[in-house]
This record gives structure tokens, sequence and C-alpha cells, in this order.
């Protein structure tokens, strides 16, 4: 006698772990400069705001090290680490390179799906624009990228991207509080997506660096350090 053949439902998303939520938490406190950067990250007072031991905050603050949001100063401890200009402005072109190269390539190939499942994405973004915690915004911004990168067959792109995300995260926080932007985050994003979806490769990727370059100047005026003014004495 066979055996029956049992159809066992996809699991859409797996079940967050405890140590997920924490590294999600301590994560957005970061961006949400909650912690301000420099700033110590003490065991004892995070174990008692999170109601976790010391060993999951100890292994939190492995895996936020790693993403580079915290540094480990000798003698002084974990901290939050600091975002310099010349961190981001690497960040900005590994971006650019990686994300123009996707979307192009994403433009040519695609799966007869792929335009409602981008456009969907697109739409969470923008939903998002009005909530109040950054973190539903960020993690809708990291799904639209997410679907551009796999749709191109990029997956070694992608896992480099994520290993800058939490950085890529903290930038992305950073410039679109920014008031002053001739053209929006939003407003970028939907150039790609519409590019894409022409299947115009050249206009996709003209789309991510136009989009690069206008987060990398926001962000530029406030990491960059001003000159030092000449002195008045004589």
């Amino acid at each position: 006698m066979e055996p029956s053949q049992t159809t066992l439902r996809k699991i859409e998303k797996a079940p967050q772990t405890l140590r997920d939520i924490v590294q999600e938490r301590m994560r957005e406190a970061i961006i949400d400069g909650h912690f301000a950067p420099g700033e110590r990250l003490v065991e004892r007072p995070l174990c008692d705001q999170l109601g976790v031991s010391r060993t999951v905050i100890r292994e939190t603050i492995r895996y936020l090290e790693a993403e580079g949001l915290v540094e480990i100063i000798p003698n002084r401890g974990p901290v939050v680490a600091r975002l310099t200009w010349d961190q981001a402005r690497q960040i900005y072109d590994v971006r650019r390179q990686l994300e123009a190269a996707a979307a192009a390539a994403s433009a040519e190939v695609q799966r007869p799906e792929f335009a409602a499942d981008l456009s969907r994405a697109l739409a969470e973004v923008e939903a998002s624009m009005s909530d109040t915690e950054w973190g539903h915004l960020l993690r809708a911004t990291t799904g639209f990228y997410q679907l551009i990168f796999l749709e191109a067959g990029h997956t070694i792109a992608w896992d480099i991207v994520q290993r800058l995300n939490g950085r890529i995260s903290r930038l992305r926080a950073l410039t679109i509080a920014a008031k002053d932007r001739e053209t929006s985050g939003m407003s970028h994003m939907t150039a790609i997506h519409d590019a894409i979806l022409s299947r115009n490769p050249e206009a996709a990727c003209r789309a991510v660096e136009t989009h690069i370059a206008d987060a990398a100047r926001t962000a530029e005026r406030f990491l960059k350090e001003p000159a030092d003014e000449p002195s008045n004495d004589t």
C-alpha cells in the first residue's frame, strides 16, 4: 500500500525568534536615534528594558556589530557606531553599482507575475511613508529592492547589500527626514519601478543612479564635517 500524498501549506513567513525580535528592536532604536552615536550599550539596563537575558543581549550586540551599527571599544565596551561621510560615500558607491546592475537585469528578464509583485511592493512603501515608526518604512523599502535583486538573479549581490543593510537603513532614515530634497525618495523609487516594468534597462540604470546621487548629496550635508573657517584673529 502506497503512502498517501499529503500537501503541506507553504510557510509564507517564518516566525520570529526572541533573538530576531530583540535584534529588530535594537536596530530600530539605533536607526531612530534613541541611542546616540558613541553612546555605550550597557547590558543590565538593556536586559531590564527588553526583559531578556544577558546572553540574548550579547548575541544581539555581536550581530549588530557585524552590521556596522555597533563597535566594541577597548576598555569601554560596545557603543553605537558613528557613521562618517567617508563610510557613507563608500556605501552609496556600492549601492549604485549593485542596484543599477540589478535594475537593468530585471528590466530585461521578468516573470509574468513580477510586475504585480513590484507594484505591490511600491504601494507598501508609499503606504508606510506616513507611518510613525521608521521600521515599517525601512522594511517595505528593503522588500522593494529585494524583489529587484532576486528577479535579476543577483543573489550574491543581494547578500552583500544585506550585510550593509543596517547602515543603509540608517542613511535612509537620515535622508528621508530631509525636507529640502528636490525629488522625494518615493518619486525616485517610482521612476525605478516604471523604468523596470517598461523593460528599458538603460532607463532603469539611470533611474537608480539618479536616486543614489540625490540621496548621497542629502546625506553629505548631514555627515560631512564643515571645513575649518579661517580665523579673524590677527
